[in-house]
């Protein structure tokens, strides 16, 4: 005899209790949803409603440690069942004899997995020097969210981590570095990352986070391998990873005597040579740009063959003139050979209100000239073959757009 707990709101529990009854199912407990669920001995599953507040991460972990299937009721949450790994839920009123045919299915209906034909690792990555990598990665995170596409944001900064700060979230949950532990021991897929991510709600949709180490002596925790193995399990995950990372490479770390010890950049490196697309964030001014030179024949090296998209950020007319971004264009064809660059304004009062708040830019100011610049960056990132909204600018058909389609088309084939 199957044993079984119904956690609904009465009086639909005390109803399904009596139905699964006549199934000759014994019933061990029947508890409101919002109520500690205290999964006893002898359980072997548990019917709950398929909702945000119930399916916590804390309920899942309980469930999967004691061998207790999850039997979920209401279909309004298709996309949370879907991360979760659960079985499509059967409908609010179902009786007690469907509840039983779910319970013994040999192969339960899961809800439609994902293709992973369009599913992308794209990595933010700028030099010394804060050029605004971080923010960047969050409004791209949330407009890649806002035209559609499942999405995740990374923190693989092992020198000076942020996004936890930037977006209020503590530093203290698992992140980056348990998921990597978890990789090392072939224990990561979807439910798990779901299960260590916290999900953040922007104006664009819910965002998963992997925040990263609290203390940049843990960078031990992020080996080049651990981070291969996290960010392939984020392809089967989710459709888009933006991983933030460091503004050092690890080729610096050859000169160490010790060649088989642990790398200190290793997780930039194996972040930039796994990606699918770089974004590479240089700050509008001559010492940034400079910089930015410096190192960007290293970084098409690790990239490669993966497209880098170059973005200068933080755009005013202070550092270089009135005619900065025309300054900036040609410093950079004439040094490094970079004829496609995209520009994001300087905004000070938007960063000011997002860092007070704690919140992506285009959350604290949608109509902010930084919100609208990272939408076209974001347009010109959709898959091939996708329709990008360009926010009635032509910008999306340009052809730096083009190429870069192109590029991403080329590295999916």
């Amino acid at each position: 005899m199957t044993s079984v707990m119904v956690a609904l709101p009465e009086p639909r529990a005390g109803e399904l209790a009596a139905e699964l009854e006549a199934e000759d199912v014994r019933v061990v407990a029947v508890v409101r949803p919002d109520a500690p669920i205290d999964l006893a001995p002898g359980i072997e599953a548990i019917v709950v409603p398929a909702t945000r507040s119930v399916l916590t991460s804390a309920l899942i972990s309980a469930c999967d440690r004691a061998g207790v299937r999850i039997v979920t009721l209401g279909g309004a949450e298709t996309r949370l069942l879907g991360r979760l790994g659960l079985a499509a839920a059967l409908p609010a009123d179902a009786a007690g004899w469907q509840v039983v045919a779910a319970l013994n299915a040999e192969s339960p209906i899961l809800s439609s997995p994902r293709s992973t034909e369009h599913h992308r690792v794209i990595a933010v990555w700028g030099p010394q020097g804060a050029p605004g990598r971080s923010t960047i990665s969050i409004q791209l995170a949330v407009e890649l969210s806002r035209a559609g596409r499942g999405t995740a944001l990374v923190d693989a900064d092992s020198v000076a981590p942020s996004l936890a700060l930037l977006l209020g979230l503590s530093d203290d949950s698992p992140g980056i570095a348990a998921a990597c532990r978890r990789a090392e021991l072939g224990g990561l897929d979807a439910a798990e990352l779901t299960r260590l991510a916290t999900t953040i709600s922007t104006s664009a949709g819910d965002i998963e986070v992997l925040p990263g180490i609290n203390r940049p002596g843990r960078w031990p925790e992020l080996s080049a391998t651990r981070m291969r193995e996290t960010l392939r399990a984020c392809r089967e995950w989710i459709e888009d990873t933006v991983v933030d990372v460091g503004a050092a490479f690890d080729a610096d770390d050859e000169v160490m005597s010790d060649l088989a010890g642990p790398r200190r950049h290793a997780a930039t490196s194996a972040t930039l040579q796994e990606a699918d697309a770089v974004i590479a964030v240089a700050s509008a001014d001559p010492v940034g740009i400079s910089r930015f030179l410096r190192d960007h024949a290293e970084l098409r090296r690790l990239a490669s063959p993966s497209p880098v998209l170059v973005v200068v950020n933080q755009v005013r007319p202070g550092p270089l003139g009135i005619d900065a971004r025309g300054q900036v264009r040609r410093t950079l064809e004439r040094f490094a050979g970079i004829t496609d660059v995209a520009f994001v304004p300087f905004d000070r009062r938007a960063s000011d209100a997002a860092l007070l708040h704690a919140r992506p830019i285009a959350d604290v100011a949608p109509r902010s000239s930084v919100a609208a610049a990272v939408r076209r960056l974001a347009s010109s990132l959709a898959p091939e073959g996708a329709d990008a909204a360009t926010g009635g600018s032509s910008r999306g058909s340009s052809p730096v757009v083009r190429r870069l389609r192109s590029a991403l088309a080329a590295r999916e084939a």
